[in-house]
């Protein structure tokens, strides 16, 4: 996972001292919160971010990956450190919010990392909040992944959970030209499991509808798709 032996600077977890660690390679035990660096590459549901010269690959929601800067400029994600016997895992978030509520999906019975971050690349962090908090199981079993069991669960196991958290607005989205809006937008979706022929075709119709930006297609998609 790191790219080079330099140090990187990171957060630790319950501490907001900054500590040199070798590199993730080395330090297996090393529960990291927050990285801060530079982004150096990005795709729909993964970044690199180069600290120090290490590069930490970093797994993410469709929603994350929307308020990303161009590869080049600073970025700042929460991190949760999934630690495993052969391999070592990290998860980015914009806001503490978002990773909280990753958190608390990880908490619910047959929901791993991975389908958390499913889960919330099929609805943003708020309006999954307000589902559970309003039962609205069919609102659930539309985001791909979940089911009416698991729609159910969520419901039971999470809804007094989420009353203590507060909803936080979402920040602009950069506009993309249309043939790397059509690209980001089918490689996302075919990463959540739908066919690509599929996805094209009614990714192309919603950009000739007049969305300009990847999280509006993507959602009106996921809408038309779910249907």
């Amino acid at each position: 996972m790191a790219t080079r032996d330099a140090p990187a600077q990171v957060a630790l977890s319950g501490s907001s001292d900054w500590r040199e660690v070798p590199s993730l390679e080395k330090s297996k035990t090393t529960v990291i919160a927050q990285i801060s660096g530079t982004l150096a590459h990005k795709l729909p549901g993964e970044v690199i971010v180069d600290v120090g010269g290490v590069g930490y690959q970093i797994f993410i929601p469709l929603n994350v990956f929307y308020r990303l800067p161009e590869v080049g400029g600073s970025v700042s994600l929460y991190i949760h450190t999934h630690l495993r016997e052969d391999a070592l895992q990290l998860f980015g978030f914009r806001a503490a919010e978002e990773k909280q509520v990753f958190l608390l999906l990880n908490s619910v019975s047959g929901i791993g990392p991975k389908l958390a971050v499913n889960i919330l690349s099929g609805i943003p962090a708020e309006e999954l909040v307000e589902a559970v908090k309003d039962g609205d199981q069919l609102r659930l079993v539309s985001i791909p992944g979940v089911g009416k069991k698991l729609a159910e669960r969520m419901i039971v196991e999470l809804r007094d959970k989420f009353t203590t958290l507060q909803s936080r607005p979402s920040e602009a989205i950069p506009q993309n030209n249309d043939s790397q809006l059509v690209q980001d937008a089918v490689s996302a979706l075919v990463n959540l499991g739908y066919r690509r022929a599929e996805v094209e075709k009614n990714v192309r119709d919603m950009i000739q509808t007049g969305k300009r930006t990847l999280e509006e297609v993507i959602k009106d998609v996921l809408r038309r798709m779910s249907r």
